[in-house]
């Protein structure tokens, strides 16, 4: 399997089985968010280097599609190993850059071996099929087909894994792969991979990574000729600027868009008090709040209102914050100044409105204290807003009619869940909720490798995980064969 040496290196942009500097004349600083430690430092690639990565994923990609699939499944169970055998580098790399606690590494790490065991099964998940036909003397047959090259914009939340569940699931598909990481996580989002990929033995040219500023490769990545697909996760803002080029531009290719949410948890009024507090505080603050699928909101009916209230109060209290690599530490630092200045905005904002904060702090570096605020006005931009950070709003609902009402109300529609002892009660709320995923009796956050992930509304657009990615990444082709000419 090769050295299982630490990994050296990774500020090298990586193409057609590489290592080389960017060709940019400007260069990025790799900062570990919780001490500021300069991790190091990458020459930036520019939109000529990004035409030798395109370059490099077409010309492997036809050889790439006709390996057979014991190949493609030896290759991806070489990953699967490595990322056993790495575990402990890999999280403490996720750690180190992108201010991750060390339990939220683990989750990520985690999904990243699901997806990885999940994808091992696609090239035999690839299936045709013979149509009847009236047309006599005619066979008609469906063809499944990988979509050629595809393009990936990864986050920095999830950096590992939000790259490894559209990459390891393009290439099982016979697609070879360009990866732009987000700037923040340059090495656990783009050439931690790489390195992964290289070590496994995959060819040249299957996956290319280039790390560059947005303002000079980020529209060109999108409208390039090459890619067939433009595969973003991050911001809604973002992500409508990805399929208005990928979709109005001079090359029109499919997109597959993870976008933002305001996650409800809603908590009935039979709902166990106890574990619909657990399941809030983890919701909301795992990651600091910086997930996509995050608590932004807790609904709770009225009749339980105060009592929840106060076990919540209790509950965030107990929280420890600080050092993300300590086990025990729950909440951590916020990615970059720009996000902590955001977050400080919010919770000005919360403030000055007619909302009551009961938990509350001063601002560390980059650590933000968890804040909750009572009383919230459901229209309120607190209650609107995808905050991603520490920041809890409790709204009052009158009664389940009301909740369903206000979980409803927002522009996105990516996850959501629901506290109830009913269960069938609970499944009936799940099915009202006008969202890609709901969760009863357990938090908004989830990501299983053969479940559909995707959201509704301003959340996104198409399913990763399990046969739903497989139609998302893959073509279909009609062929007719007709073995004697047609009669008049």
């Amino acid at each position: 399997m090769g050295s299982s040496n630490i990994y050296t290196e990774l500020n090298h942009q990586y193409i057609h089985g590489q290592w080389i500097n960017g060709s940019s004349t400007r260069q990025a600083d790799n900062i570990n968010p919780y001490n500021q430690e300069l991790i190091h430092q990458f020459q930036l690639a520019n939109t000529a280097d990004l035409d030798a990565a395109y370059t490099a994923a077409k010309s492997a990609q036809s050889a790439w599609e006709k390996t057979s699939p014991a190949e493609r499944i030896a290759l991806i169970q070489r990953v699967e190993e490595i990322l056993k055998a790495r575990g402990e580098e890999i999280i403490d790399w996720i750690i180190r850059e992108s201010g991750s606690t060390r339990l939220k590494a683990s989750i990520e790490l985690a999904a990243a071996q699901g997806i990885t065991a999940e994808a091992k099964t696609f090239p035999l998940r690839v299936n045709g099929e013979i149509l009847p036909t009236s047309v006599p003397h005619q066979q008609s047959r469906i063809y499944r087909k990988a979509l050629g090259v595809i393009g990936v914009i990864s986050p920095w939340n999830f950096p590992f894994h939000l790259s490894m569940r559209s990459v390891i699931t393009a290439v099982a598909l016979g697609n070879t792969v360009v990866l732009k990481p987000a700037s923040d996580t340059p090495v656990t989002g783009g050439t931690l991979l790489a390195k992964i990929f290289e070590e496994a033995g995959f060819p040249a040219g299957v996956l290319n990574v280039v790390v560059g500023a947005g303002s000079e490769i980020g529209d060109y990545f999108v409208e390039h000729a090459v890619p067939s697909l433009i595969s973003f996760t991050g911001s809604t803002e973002i992500g409508k600027r990805v399929g208005q080029l990928a979709v109005g531009g001079k090359y029109l290719k499919r997109i597959a868009l993870e976008l933002g949410g305001n996650a409800p948890m809603v908590v009935l009024d039979d709902a166990n008090l106890e574990q619909a507090v657990e399941l809030t505080v983890l919701g909301r603050f795992l990651h600091q709040g910086q997930i996509c699928m995050s608590t932004n909101r807790v609904i709770v009916d009225a009749k339980i209102y105060d009592d929840f209230v106060a076990l919540l109060g209790h509950k965030v209290k107990e929280l420890v914050i600080g050092d993300p690599d300590d086990m025990g530490t729950l909440i951590g630092p916020i990615i970059n100044q720009s996000q902590v200045r955001n977050i400080e905005r919010i919770i000005a904002q919360a403030k000055a409105s007619n909302a009551q904060m009961i938990i509350g702090g001063e601002t560390q570096g980059q650590v933000i204290p968890p804040h909750v605020f009572i009383d919230v006005d459901p229209q309120s931009a607190l209650a609107r807003e995808e905050s991603f950070g520490p920041i809890l709003p409790v709204i009052k609902a009158r009664d389940e009619a009301h909740a369903l009402e206000l979980a409803n109300d927002t522009e996105y529609g990516l996850s959501s869940a629901v506290c109830t002892t009913n269960h069938e009660r609970g499944v009936n709320f799940a099915l009202g909720i006008e969202a890609g995923m709901t969760h009863i009796n357990d938090i908004t956050v989830d990501d299983q490798s053969h479940a559909p992930f995707g959201g509704e509304k301003n959340s996104g657009l198409g399913r990763f995980n399990g046969h739903w990615i497989i139609e998302e990444f893959t073509r279909t082709h009609w062929v007719t064969l007709q073995t004697k000419p047609k009669t008049a």
